[in-house]
């Protein structure tokens, strides 16, 4: 099992990008230096009308599925 944590500060301007879908994956820096790459529809749960802010810790399998997203 995978786990990296990261911060997230979308504005609803840039979470736009990802509902029309124009863009449909996230990339994002963990605390630890790693990047990661994961399917915009994981923070459709998290919009707010000021976008998408928070911790975050995404969890998924060594084979890189079944990938879950909670805030911290």
């Amino acid at each position: 099992m995978n786990r990296f944590v990261f911060n997230l500060n979308l504005s609803a301007q840039e979470y736009l990008q990802y509902y029309r879908g124009s863009v449909n994956k996230v990339i994002a820096t963990c605390i630890d230096g790693k990047t990661v790459q994961f399917p915009a529809g994981l923070l459709t749960p998290f919009v707010t009308s000021g976008g998408v802010r928070g911790n975050f810790v995404l969890t998924c399998g060594d084979d890189g599925k079944g990938a879950q997203l909670k805030r911290r």
